[in-house]
């Protein structure tokens, strides 16, 4: 299965663009990700389609 994101890709979420994301891990089709301000918080999960790599 191909990611459209790879490890370590900087990504924002549909629902909060002004947050900045780091792809940390891409396991069954689910992108594990953490704040780039925030590294030592808990990871947020999405699904591909909740990513985009535009900056708004």
């Amino acid at each position: 299965m191909e990611n459209k994101y790879p490890e370590g890709s900087v990504v924002y979420a549909n629902v909060d663009p002004a947050t900045k994301l780091e792809v940390r891990r891409f396991v069954k089709r689910i992108y594990y990700c953490t704040r780039a301000l925030g590294p030592d918080q808990k990871d947020l999960v999405f699904y591909e389609r909740e990513l985009t790599n535009v900056a708004p």
